[in-house]
């Protein structure tokens, strides 16, 4: 490579002479500095990159055949490939990656649109394993004609104790880029930093800086001219860097996970029982490194089927320890970030573990080590830096290998009796904080009152609705645990605080097991009014949530009898409603009939609002379902109208979700006669008004009817707007809707 760098050298000097320039000439004729052109002349330096070879033949004036011959010169010139001073070349792994596309194609834009003008940094980070060398080294391989000057990998050990410094770094770039030691000892070690900048905004390079440890590692390696791209990777954020790209990596999708384990173990195992394949692509939480090992596993094993490794991780106490192939550890990945941690950081690290959901705020956190709110907050994001827990929003999450990692070093370093005491802290807290929440729904509570001083923000009905969500998995986790307890009157406190916020959340899926639990609870409580009043719930949970009216009919008999022992009017009219609705879903209108009437003057009497207006709705249903319309259309009028003379004694969400169901049924009396821009106006003013009260699972029944009307409106296009909407609403929209809208959808979209 020295000769070619002279031959370009001497090529340069000739075409110079010819054309009677000094080299002070060409440096004012063609903009490339003086030192420059001498080190090129003298074969000091590589030859330059195609716009400075460029400039230089401008500077010349040279024609087309010797411009053509220059730039020959400069390209036999360049290095090839990787040096060995300092740079290490790719790592095995790199052929078989999947995946990434979105992140790959981020890095092909900063690369051929904004490195062509300026220098571009990239930070790469991720968790331990999520494969953020395998895709800088993939990249580079994709993008290495973009940066004919070379491309260059170094290893900044991050995670070692004995890592190299800014200045060996540097030095190691300066030798990859074969600069002669001459010129290293003449520009000093003080000078060497210049020398790097100057190199690189001369060249076209791509510089990876694998395994970062932090920010003071990096800076002095990022050019401040020229057209060179660096990609840096690190298990931390490096949120120090200014005017870097960021590309976040998770873990693998499913599909693509499978994909990676089934080039590490071959395409006909892997066909053999695909369903085996995505449970060990799931227990490896879809990580790349995890997938890698338990891939490797495999195909060392030719004995061993996919079904027998994935019931081999099944088992979570085992699973790290059963992620292991020869001297690679998916545990160790997670020591080396571990161990680095503040003590504060690790506590709460480990403590993590004890949360039930899938994720935990900083209020959340703050119970598990005792810290106050803002020092819990610091800490998180502390590990979020680190690479070792997620964030989105207010929201942390640990990767479940982390988790399961998280659990083994609180009980390697915390007592049995720590742990139950965070564990504790942090129920009790849940379900005080739900307490308070909830009754934000309860018509003879709301706002929590001035005393309460709570880590949590429940200023509104909506704020207190967010975190009841938000927190679902660990709060109904701490009610599990008072059950288990035997704590009855907690559980009947939850539960009833509960009750009218289960109306914005009807498809969550656990509402027959909460008030099944309070209605065990108020039993043994040996409360008959507390019995009734949970045994009412339960048969709501039963019939409206899973569809179960026979049994609601069991619950609301028991209900009904406890009111009665009770000689509690209000219960007994609540018993009278949920029979009823059971009773009209199989379909006995006239006994349903006859329960709701016996209703109307029981709520009356002890004055309750909410329960007078479930009352007359169901009148008004009731006369829907015996096919008179007419009559329905008056009721529900008569109905809003009852409404509106209420005012704000009945709470805002009660009275949105009754108008909301209203004008859906008045849309459906008005389908019913074929009144079709009747039907679709009062069904829209249905959706909007679930949709304003964030209602997902009244929304979702009201679009499906809606398209119907749409559809026999001559609407097409409208329906199927209709139609996507309730698909895109999740997991908290009534699932037998979303299935015949799905359905529904499918035919107008066939040919």
């Amino acid at each position: 490579m020295s000769g070619e760098r002279a031959a370009f050298g001497a090529l340069l000097r000739e075409l110079r002479l010819s054309a009677s320039q000094t080299i002070e000439g060409l440096a004012e004729a063609s903009g490339v500095s003086v030192r420059g052109i001498g080190d090129l002349e003298r074969g000091r330096r590589a030859a330059p990159q195609r716009r400075t070879v460029a400039a230089l033949a401008d500077g010349l004036g040279l024609d087309e055949a010797l411009r053509e011959r220059l730039l020959t010169a400069a390209r036999a010139g360049r290095p090839r490939g990787y040096s060995p001073a300092g740079v290490r070349a790719f790592p095995r792994g790199v052929d078989d990656f999947v995946g990434r596309g979105r992140e790959l194609a981020r890095l092909a834009v900063l690369a051929g649109r904004e490195a062509a003008v300026q220098p571009v940094a990239v930070a790469v980070s991720g968790a331990p394993g999520a494969g953020k060398t395998t895709l800088a080294l993939h990249a580079a391989r994709d993008l290495a004609d973009l940066f004919p000057d070379g491309q260059l990998v170094l290893d900044l050990r991050g995670t070692h104790d004995e890592r190299p410094g800014p200045g060996e770094l540097v030095l190691s770039v300066l030798r990859a880029l074969q600069v002669s030691d001459r010129d290293l000892a003449q520009a000093g070690p003080e000078g060497h930093g210049a020398l790097y900048r100057q190199l690189l905004a001369e060249r076209r390079c791509l510089l990876i800086l694998d395994d970062a440890r932090d920010e003071g590692q990096v800076r002095p390696l990022l050019p401040a001219a020229g057209a060179s791209m660096v990609v840096v990777t690190s298990r931390r954020m490096l949120t120090g860097l200014d005017s870097v790209h960021r590309l976040p990596l998770g873990e693998l999708h499913p599909t693509e996970a499978a994909e990676l384990l089934a080039s590490l173990v071959g395409a006909e195992r892997a066909a053999a029982d695909p369903e085996a394949l995505a449970e060990v692509a799931a227990r490896c939480g879809h990580l790349p490194l995890a997938l890698r090992v338990a891939g490797n596993w495999l195909a060392t094993r030719s004995g061993w089927t996919v079904r027998r490794l994935a019931d081999r991780l099944a088992d979570e106490e085992r699973r790290l320890h059963a992620l292991q192939a020869g001297d690679v550890r998916v545990a160790a990945a997670f020591d080396l970030s571990y161990r680095r941690l503040t003590p504060s950081a690790a506590r709460l690290f480990r403590r993590l573990a004890l949360v039930p959901g899938a994720d935990t705020g900083a209020p959340g956190a703050a119970q598990l080590t005792g810290q106050p709110l803002f020092d819990a907050e610091d800490t998180l994001e502390e590990l979020v830096e680190a690479g070792l827990l997620g964030a989105s929003g207010d929201r942390y999450r640990l990767h479940d290998l982390l988790r399961l990692y998280a659990r083994s070093r609180l009980d390697a370093e915390e007592s049995a009796r720590d742990a139950d005491l965070a564990r504790r802290a942090l129920y009790r807290w849940l379900l005080e904080t739900t307490v308070v929440a909830g009754r934000w729904f309860e018509p003879d509570h709301g706002p929590p009152p001035a005393a309460w001083q709570g880590s949590v923000d429940l200023s509104s009905a909506d704020r207190a609705r967010a975190w009841l969500q938000a927190e679902g998995d660990g709060w109904l986790a701490a009610l599990r645990a008072a059950v288990t307890a035997g704590e009855h009157a907690t559980v009947v406190e939850v539960a009833e605080a509960l009750h009218w916020f289960s109306d914005q959340w009807i498809f969550w899926g656990h509402w027959p097991e909460v008030f099944g639990a309070a209605a065990h609870s108020a039993q043994a409580l040996g409360d008959p009014l507390l019995e009734a009043t949970h045994l009412n719930y339960h048969a709501w949970a039963l019939l409206v949530c899973e569809d179960r009216p026979h049994d609601s009919l069991d619950r609301s008999a028991e209900a009904l009898a406890a009111a009665e022992r009770a000689a509690d009017p209000r219960q007994r009219a609540w018993g009278h409603i949920y029979r009823s609705s059971a009773l009209r879903r199989i379909g006995d209108h006239v006994t349903a009939a006859g329960h709701m009437y016996r209703a109307a003057p029981l709520f009356e009497a002890v004055g309750d609002l909410p329960g007078s207006l479930q009352a007359q709705h169901g009148h008004g249903i009731l006369l829907q379902n015996s096919g008179r319309p007419e009559e329905a259309l008056a009721s529900y009028r008569d109905t809003l109208a009852f409404l509106d003379r209420a005012g704000d004694r009945i709470p805002s969400h009660i009275a949105d979700f009754a108008r909301g169901q209203l004008h859906a049924a008045m849309g459906a009396c008005h389908a019913a006669k074929e009144r079709w821009t009747a039907a679709v106006d009062f069904l829209t003013t249905a959706v909007t008004i679930s949709r304003g009260s964030g209602n997902a699972a009244l929304e979702s029944r009201y679009l499906v009817s809606l398209a119907e009307a749409l559809l026999s409106a001559g609407r097409p296009a409208e329906a199927r707007e209709a139609l996507a909407r309730c698909l895109s609403l999740g997991l908290d929209a009534d699932p037998r809707r979303v299935a015949e809208a799905r359905e529904l959808l499918a035919r107008l979209e066939a040919p």
